[in-house]
């Protein structure tokens, strides 16, 4: 089965270019100011969608996301919420592939199989869940994939030649790449050393590879581009959402704005990289 991802991922590398890909928290600031912000990422040039799912211990995730995820969860952002959002969204948008991205513990307690129907019907493609390891593929991976989602992987600095093949079994879509050792958003990467990491997993796989953690600015995410199928930028959206926020954390008028300016530039970025 082709989802959204295999038909963007074609349609980009036809194209000669990278995609760029947004990640937003679900619910941050609110529910409302949110899904605002998700309709209006295409248009500032993002090429795939990822929406957290807020959770109160997002082990993988440095303090911008968990700030994110609190905001969010102190809105009252729920799992049932979040698919809601893309609902919403694709009323409007059909084309856009959109990645939920979280923990296992949501999904869990919403029943994996119901999780799943409702994901497939409201309009997910594929699922980013951070503490499922390929050897609990029986939980959540295999049955993502016979729902129609694509199972979307992270390979990291410390996965070696022994160990990458099982991160890459049952993962579809693309290959995300964690271009730092630790947590979202706290380290700047080393170009030379991720360039060198996806060559070395594109060897392994016919998969597109995304790299992410750590891409703040459109500098950072041409220097990526010119090496990966796909640049992921989370850490500086969410960033820029709290740094619009009034004294009180609520959305003013310039939160979806500025967000989007940040998105526009890191785009022009990515797009500046022809292959």
């Amino acid at each position: 089965m082709t989802t959204r991802i295999d038909t963007r991922f074609a349609t980009l590398k036809s194209d000669g270019r990278a995609a760029l890909v947004t990640f937003i928290m679900a619910g941050d600031p609110d529910h409302a100011t949110s899904l605002e912000i998700i309709r209006a990422l295409p248009k500032a040039g993002a090429d795939l969608i990822e929406i957290g799912m807020p959770f109160t211990d997002p082990m993988a995730d440095g303090p911008a996301v968990q700030a994110a995820g609190l905001r969010a969860l102190a809105a009252g952002e729920t799992l049932h919420g979040t698919l809601d959002l893309v609902r919403s969204f694709r009323s409007e948008n059909n084309e856009t592939p959109i990645i939920l991205m979280g923990y296992f513990n949501p999904i869990y307690i919403y029943g994996v199989e119901t999780f799943l129907k409702d994901a497939k019907a409201a309009g997910i493609d594929g699922l980013i869940v951070v503490d499922c390891p390929p050897e609990e593929d029986d939980e959540l991976c295999k049955p993502a994939l016979n729902a129609g989602l694509n199972f979307i992987r992270l390979a990291t600095p410390t996965t070696d030649e022994k160990r990458l093949p099982k991160v890459l079994s049952n993962t579809s879509g693309f290959v995300y790449y964690v271009s730092i050792t630790g947590i979202t958003g706290t380290a700047t990467p080393d170009f030379g050393k991720v360039a060198a990491a996806v060559a070395r997993i594109k060897a392994h796989t016919y998969l597109p590879v995304a790299v992410g953690f750590g891409v703040k600015t459109a500098a950072d995410a041409s220097t990526i581009a010119k090496g990966a199928d796909g640049v992921v930028v989370g850490s500086a959206l969410v960033e820029e959402v709290r740094k619009s926020l009034d004294s009180n954390g609520k959305a003013t008028a310039n939160t979806v704005k500025s967000v989007m300016d940040l998105v526009s530039e890191i785009a022009a970025g990515v797009h500046s990289v022809k292959k």
